[in-house]
């Protein structure tokens, strides 16, 4: 799927750690920011770093929303496609936490 036109202000992307075991990023969104269409390729934790709102899009073209507190991990799977974008007035950053390797 060819990505769409980007018209919004992207999310800013600050790469922590890049290992064989786990890649760290802190996304740093102004109101209205959106990471870009993106497809993890491993399973995932995100802990934000203060309240928000974000609104995922799909390529099928429905949408979820999710409202975020401070401090409170989430985790999804690896394979999905989605835009995520800041629903919210105000800046929203989290901390996102990529499996590639279980130790074992």
């Amino acid at each position: 799927m060819a990505e769409p036109l980007r018209c919004r202000e992207p999310a800013v992307p600050v790469l922590q750690i890049d290992d064989d075991k786990v890649r760290v990023i802190r996304w740093d969104f102004g109101p209205g920011a959106e990471t870009g269409w993106h497809r993890h390729g491993w399973l995932y934790v995100v802990v934000p770093m203060m309240d928000g709102q974000l609104l995922v899009e799909y390529p099928d073209g429905t949408t979820s929303t999710s409202i975020l507190k401070k401090g409170e991990a989430y985790h999804r799977v690896a394979g999905v496609e989605h835009n995520v974008v800041n629903a919210g007035p105000g800046p929203l950053s989290f901390v996102e936490t990529e499996v590639k390797a279980f130790p074992g």
